[in-house]
């Protein structure tokens, strides 16, 4: 049913808390697991105190990831891109041909259009397949 998940990951709580679904999705299925990242580029006038920016913090923040779910006999593939996040999550699971995206509730970047339209809520709107929302 969900051949491929793409599960998009940032510092946040939440998205540490919806592995233990993907662990359990992935195994269920037997699923192929892409873990994917986006580091946002900072606006001229930010200076680089988000994480998210550092291409050293998402490279380990991936092999974090990656080495917890091989930890539990789950393969995974991981992804490093480069863009607006919510756009970026929806272009690589139409590239990956994802039968399922999973990812927490809040993460921890905001749309340009401000804290109501958060990174999930344009994800939602945008996938071009189902989306599980871990809260």
């Amino acid at each position: 049913m969900f051949k491929t998940v793409l599960f998009p990951i940032d510092q946040s709580r939440e998205a540490r808390e919806a592995a233990d679904v993907v662990a359990n999705v992935v195994q269920q299925y037997g699923s192929r697991l892409v873990l994917l990242s986006v580091v946002e580029e900072p606006a001229a006038d930010e200076t680089k105190t988000d994480p998210m920016v550092s291409p050293e913090a998402v490279a380990k923040l991936l092999a974090d990831a990656q080495a917890l779910f091989s930890g539990q006999g789950i393969p995974s593939e991981v992804m490093e891109r480069q863009g607006k996040p919510a756009f970026t999550i929806c272009d690589v699971a139409d590239e990956i041909g994802a039968n399922l995206i999973i990812m927490g509730c809040r993460g921890l970047g905001l749309t340009e259009e401000g804290a109501t339209d958060s990174v999930t809520t344009r994800v939602i709107n945008l996938s071009p397949c189902p989306v599980l929302i871990v809260p």
